[in-house]
């Protein structure tokens, strides 16, 4: 860079960095492909790898300064359409590998979106002790685990009519309903970023997302590295970019 002679390169304007996602959001697609590709019969051996690689994936987004972090791990509509064998697996992962994962994040306060109600008892309740002991965290992820778009925002907008006061219909509004929605206090979603290769969103957090950039990896997710990470912040910023 040129700096004009006379000039004190110490007051010099620094270049702006790069425009980072505030709230990034994470679908965790192809666990079961990566196993099929391992040459793993036991596709829940892809589903432990991914929930495993979850914790990695939240330290790289601590370092790069984000701070809410939303992510897919399982549907309502999966679970009718997963076998017995394979919903146990799932379970037994969400029981004992993703709460000790974020528990040993020591940055991650967690929330949950969705109908633990479908869940085993043991389950629940270690998802919601994970909660707890994390309330005192400075970043925020919310695990949509047995998540229905549906349900979550017409749960929201049930609980910001009961907060109206009596015949204000017209003070309904989106705001009011954001803040009913569960997970972080952050809502919107500025990037999500689906592994596997699939162009779409899956019904992801949609009231959320509507203003989402939408980056998809090739990988599976227990393959998504660093350098992937990167990639899809740098389209982030490339489109904030073009957009301003």
């Amino acid at each position: 860079m040129r700096i004009d002679e006379g000039a004190d390169a110490t007051t010099s304007t620094p270049m702006p960095g790069p425009s980072r996602p505030r709230h990034v959001g994470l679908i965790m697609d192809g666990n079961r492909r990566w196993a099929r590709s391992h040459g793993l019969a036991d596709v829940s051996l892809g589903h432990q790898a991914g929930a495993e690689h979850l914790s990695n994936v939240l330290a790289w987004l601590s370092a790069r300064g984000i701070e809410h972090a939303s992510v897919y791990v399982l549907s309502a509509v999966n679970i009718r359409r997963r076998g017995p064998v394979e919903l146990r697996a799932l379970f037994r992962l969400i029981e004992n590998v993703i709460p000790a994962r974020v528990l040993a994040s020591e940055q991650w306060r967690l929330h949950i979106s969705g109908n633990l109600d479908l869940l085993p008892k043991r389950t629940r309740e270690a998802l919601m002790d994970a909660v707890e002991t994390t309330q005192d965290r400075p970043r925020h992820l919310t695990l949509a685990i047995c998540y229905d778009a549906h349900a979550d925002i017409l749960g929201a907008v049930r609980r910001a009519v009961v907060d109206l006061p009596v015949g204000d219909v017209d003070a309904l509004s989106v705001d009011l309903i954001s803040q009913h929605l569960p997970g972080g206090p952050a809502k919107e979603i500025d990037l999500i970023i689906r592994t596997g290769g699939d162009n779409r969103a899956s019904g992801f957090f949609p009231w959320q997302s509507t203003s989402a950039e939408l980056h998809v990896a090739s990988c599976s997710w227990p393959d998504f590295s660093e350098h992937d990470l990167d990639s899809a912040l740098a389209h982030y910023d490339a489109v904030i970019s073009a957009n301003t």
